[in-house]
Parts: C-alpha cells; structure tokens; sequence
C-alpha cells in the first residue's frame, strides 16, 4: 500500500510540474506574440507613412516643377510635337 502511495504521489509532482512547465511555455509565447504583434501594427503604420510619401513626391504638380525650375525643361510648341502610332502585332501600322 504505502508503495503505491509514493507511485501515485511520484506521478502526482511529475504531473504538476509538467503542468508549470507548459503553462510557462505557454505564456512565454503569449508574450512573444503580443510583441510580434505590436510589431507588426508598427509595420503597418510605417508601410502607410511610406505610401504616403511617395505619393506626395510623385505628384504631378512637384515633378512639373522640378523639371522646369532645376532641369530647365519646358513643354515644346505644338508645331514640334509629333505622335506615332503603336504598331500592331505583325510589326505593321
């Protein structure tokens, strides 16, 4: 009898321990998850800034500018403005 009893209270602690072992993994992970998901609204807070600015630096407006005041382009007369067709598939107009 008292042989069984230490069995059962040797797999008893082999269980509660297996018990804190895993709910410490377990909120191990939680806590890595939480902080990968912060990580990932930081992300997607970054990636919206970035379309952002990109989309404001190629306005049209700013590249117009640019090209006329930096790059001393303008918009040729309409006498020097010629436009060619795309070509079809075999190669003729």
């Amino acid at each position: 009898m008292a042989r069984l009893n230490l069995s059962l209270l040797a797999i008893l602690i082999a269980c509660a321990l297996s018990l804190v072992s895993s709910q410490h993994k377990a909120r191990k992970l939680y806590v890595e998850l939480q902080k990968e998901q912060e990580l990932a609204k930081q992300l997607d807070v970054e990636w919206g800034q970035l379309q952002l600015e990109q989309s404001t630096w190629a306005m049209h407006g700013r590249i117009e500018k640019i090209a006329t005041q930096k790059l001393n382009m303008r918009v040729p007369p309409v006498s020097r403005v010629q436009v060619v067709p795309p070509e079809t598939a075999e190669g003729r107009p």
